[in-house]
């Protein structure tokens, strides 16, 4: 192994464990309970930034509508929790108990048929990634077998993500509406709305953050990952190697799209609601963005770009609420024109060069003669 792989090596864990010591010691250490738990909720949107670092970054996968999986994640375990605070007792006084307060203010008599299976939660855990990752199969399957790519599928996940959305909103007798699923109280009788469970919840939502990015290295280092980023630079190349290019790209895809449900899912469980607000157009360019500033080439930068960019939304807004949208559109534009690495880019270029001079001290002579060319 080269001396340039063994630093990269040593690199890539440094921060794999700066950030680990970052939000498992010095968050819960510095702040208070509301905002621990602001943090869990960017965390959530930590789920969908590795998937699009998989999908755009190193397979070249521009998908504008990644907030409808998180929604759909979110979604179904929403309405676990729902069915669970909609028992006969707690909704007695309704025209038809043991149905969700929203179905009887529209008059439904019966539960839905797809809801029933998710009274289990062993069905809803499954269901958190399989359902995103199956709407992902469809679309993804028939745009790539038949070549589409580039700016014209960014621009199809961005219509199934309105269609879809509109979808949500005008069936409000089964899916809330506007509104969306709102207060969900107990998970499998844990009462999710309390610090402690708040607390308990953050920890859950780091742990199995820091697992999918190890899987997303992973998949990175492997063979796998070496097809991607071929992928990415030379399809056609890759195609007459005999590869199936469609597969592969089908394949991260839905990875992506599975990574995004598990985000929704957390986002749900650390918030209390979900609602089509939070999976429509605008979110889901704005999960570009986090990735965009963080960079597409760093699944732990695409993390900090998510931490980062709605910290700043959640500051920024309140002091120029008119003025934030405009911001987040500069910000892309000029992260993608300026700094196409985003912030990770940045440091590799810069930070990590320059430390590793200051480390190893200045060049001797013998090395400053031996580096120069033959003339």
């Amino acid at each position: 192994m080269s001396k340039f792989s063994l630093r990269s090596l040593a690199g890539n864990w440094l921060g794999f464990a700066l950030l680990s010591v970052l939000l498992l010691v010095v968050f819960p250490s510095l702040l208070d309970d509301f905002r621990l738990n602001l943090v869990g909720k960017y965390l959530s949107f930590g789920f969908v930034v590795l998937g699009l670092v998989l999908a755009w970054g190193y397979t070249g996968i521009l998908s504008l509508g990644q907030g409808i999986f998180f929604g759909l994640g979110g979604y179904c375990i929403a309405m676990f929790l729902k069915l669970e605070a909609s028992t006969p007792e707690a909704t007695k006084i309704q025209s038809t108990p043991g149905i969700p307060d929203f179905m009887d203010w529209n008059q439904l008599t019966e539960l839905p048929f797809f809801w029933q299976p998710f009274h289990s939660f062993g069905f809803t855990i499954f269901a958190i990634m399989a359902v995103p990752a199956a709407i992902a199969f469809i679309l993804a399957y028939a745009m790539f077998k038949r070549r589409v790519g580039g700016v014209y599928f960014a621009i199809i996940t961005q219509a199934v993500t309105a269609v879809l959305t509109i979808l949500i909103i005008g069936q409000q007798g089964y899916t809330g509406g506007i509104n969306g699923i709102t207060d969900l109280r107990t998970l499998m009788g844990w009462d999710i709305r309390t610090d402690a469970a708040r607390y308990d919840l953050y920890f859950i939502c780091v742990f199995l953050l820091l697992a999918c990015i190890l899987v997303g290295r992973f998949i990175l280092k492997s063979k796998l990952g070496r097809i991607l980023v071929a992928i990415r630079d030379k399809e056609e190349r890759v195609r007459f190697s005999g590869y199936d290019v469609a597969n592969f790209k089908t394949f991260v895809f839905c990875a992506a799209a599975a990574l995004a449900g598990i985000g929704g899912a957390m986002f749900t469980l650390q918030v209390g609601f979900m609602s089509p607000t939070i999976i429509g157009i605008v979110p889901s360019i704005e999960m570009v963005i986090f990735c965009a500033l963080g960079g597409r080439l760093s699944l732990i930068g695409a993390l900090l770009g998510a931490l980062l960019v709605n910290a700043a939304k959640t500051t920024f807004s309140e002091m120029f609420p008119e003025l934030w949208l405009f911001a987040m559109g500069g910000l892309f534009i000029g992260v993608t024109l300026f700094f196409p690495k985003g912030l990770a880019g940045l440091v590799e270029d810069y930070l990590v060069p320059f430390v590793t001079r200051r480390i190893s001290g200045p060049k001797s002579p013998a090395d400053q003669v031996a580096a120069k060319p033959a003339e």
